[in-house]
């Protein structure tokens, strides 16, 4: 583990010499990761990329890219272009990127699946916004409004999210 690593526990996410209250998949930690399954996914998994709504906030690095109307995830396990972002119209399984909500207005993606999606393996794990503190996600890792903001900032090239097996 480097110092860029960013470790969850059963109290937070251990990054930068810090521990972040954090909230997790209504299916806890899992070895074996399938869709729809709620859980949070055992594994080292790099940071590939970060996405916000330029309409609620300011570019938050230089590599931030912008969340556009008409902006999905496929999370269609049948479909060829399952774990990848997509543009509406789309007719086949997805989820809004830019939603209502304030929950994705700010994304860190993971490398979970993906490039090459393994059909039924579960689509994307984030990390993004919580609801509030105590309820779970459908597996992403989510973290406090302000907390995240600090978190994208603190992030490099080398950052990686470990989900360590021992929290099965």
């Amino acid at each position: 583990m480097t110092r860029h690593d960013m470790v969850l526990t059963r109290q937070g996410v251990r990054f930068m010499g810090r521990l972040w209250p954090c909230t997790i998949g209504r299916g806890g930690v899992t070895a074996d990761k399938r869709e729809g399954d709620g859980a949070t996914p055992v594994g080292v998994h790099r940071i590939v990329g970060l996405l916000y709504r330029p309409d609620r906030m300011a570019r938050p690095t230089d590599w931030a890219l912008p969340i556009r109307p008409g902006d999905l995830w496929s999370d269609d396990p049948a479909h060829e272009d399952y774990n990848l972002m997509v543009r509406a119209p789309y007719p086949h399984s997805h989820e809004a990127l830019r939603r209502a909500d304030p929950l994705y207005d700010l994304v860190l993606l993971t490398d979970w699946n993906w490039p090459s999606a393994t059909a039924g393996r579960g689509s994307a794990i984030f990390l993004h916004r919580w609801r509030r503190r105590g309820v779970p996600t459908a597996g992403c890792v989510a973290f406090r409004p302000d907390h995240l903001g600090r978190i994208a900032r603190m992030i490099r090239y080398q950052t990686r999210l470990i989900v360590p097996a021992s929290l099965v």
